[in-house]
């Protein structure tokens, strides 16, 4: 008798089910159509990028290298954040692939099928992406109140957290910026309760208006802390290299979990990078950066108030990349991205920025810092008539 072919999803790990490809990566596979207007995805100005060389880098950074990164860098990294008030040595600091890889690392450490994980809702989708594939369940946090107000993003499931994600700083994708009152809270929360506290921190540079930027982790005297930068935004997304920085108790075991994911960071990236922070020119660079970006917030703040003013809400952002945009009427906005792009405009929709899935949230997030200012004219014109 002829044995049934095995089918091959039955070859492959449980942990599939819980895999699902990520929105922005979709939609970013057609941002290069010609003519196309993308407010999708956190795509830094072409024109803010430094002229990188390589032809300096020493024959010895094209060996392999240590799991943890360059010393030189490590050092660099552990005095600016001692700078911003994360006291840690370049022992407790590890360069990344990404900081995409930080969110990883992280959640191999906590995540088990079943473990609690404290979110904002909405927080960063990539983030929740990641906690899932690990079979994460997730407690919805409030700033102001972060663990008593914490509450099961579905109903009948409780109990406290092992792990909080926040991104307190210009928040992705809200733009919302914790005071310094939300910050004191939230540390004390995590001190009094033990919950370990992972902070995610990669827009703190791109502030246009004062704000407190100062990291949550700075405030922690007892808890496991992990706090993560990013190089992409302040300097180029195609490096791809990020850090994190954490308490020792922590920090032998991600960079087990490095080694086994990729035994090291690109060490030619690495020696760009540190070229940059060196740089006599850094501070006027990131000046230029800070302003350019400002007038590209303003620019999109007054052609939202021309295009949309009366089919959605917003606040202008203190910071970061992005517009949070909430429609004056009911709508899933999942449901108008191909028509959107069909008419040559990319956005995110809100939906999947929340931990609890909903049906529809009648948001949608816009990226100001990749169109110029023609193409935000026509962007948005654009959405205005589809949303109308």
């Amino acid at each position: 008798m002829a044995q049934r072919a095995e089918q091959p999803g039955s070859r492959l790990s449980r942990r599939i089910t819980n895999l699902h490809a990520s929105p922005i990566r979709e939609i970013l596979s057609v941002i290069d159509r010609p003519g196309l207007v993308s407010f999708a995805g956190g795509l830094p100005a072409n024109e803010t990028f430094p002229t990188l060389s390589a032809q300096a880098v020493p024959r010895s950074w094209l060996q392999y290298g240590p799991t943890e990164g360059e010393p030189a860098l490590r050092e660099r990294i552990a005095a600016e954040l001692s700078s911003i008030g994360v006291s840690c040595t370049p022992e407790q600091v590890l360069v990344l692939s990404g900081s995409q890889q930080g969110i990883d690392l992280v959640a191999k450490l906590f995540v088990d099928p079943g473990t609690l994980v404290a979110v904002e809702s909405p927080t960063y989708l990539a983030a929740l992406q990641v906690f899932r594939f690990f079979g994460a369940r997730f407690l919805t946090l409030d700033a102001c109140r972060p663990l008593t107000s914490a509450s099961p993003s579905r109903r009948g499931r409780s109990g406290r957290p092992a792990l909080i994600y926040t991104n307190p700083t210009f928040q992705n994708p809200t733009g919302h910026c914790y005071s310094g009152a939300e910050r004191d809270a939230l540390a004390q929360a995590c001190d009094e309760s033990g919950v370990a506290l992972f902070e995610d921190d990669p827009y703190r540079d791109l502030a246009y208006d004062d704000c407190d930027r100062s990291p949550i982790c700075g405030r922690l005297h007892r808890t496991s802390w992990i706090y993560q930068g990013s190089f992409s935004k302040s300097l180029a997304p195609g490096l791809r290299l990020g850090f994190l920085a954490a308490s020792m108790d922590l920090l032998g075991h991600l960079t087990r979990l490095k080694q086994a994911a990729d035994l090291h960071s690109n060490r030619l990236s690495q020696w760009l990078v540190l070229e940059q922070l060196s740089a006599s020119e850094r501070g006027d660079r990131l000046s230029r950066l800070v302003s350019t970006y400002r007038r590209k917030r303003d620019f999109f703040a007054r052609a939202l108030g021309r295009h949309l003013g009366s089919i959605a809400t917003w606040e202008t952002p203190r910071g970061g990349l992005f517009f949070w945009l909430k429609l004056r009427r009911q709508i899933d906005t999942r449901s108008l991205l191909p028509e959107a792009i069909r008419r040559g405009v990319a956005f995110m929709p809100g939906e999947p920025f929340f931990p609890e899935s909903p049906k529809s949230c009648s948001a949608l997030r816009l990226n100001f810092s990749h169109a110029d200012e023609a193409q935000t004219e026509r962007g948005l014109a654009t959405l205005a008539e589809l949303l109308r």
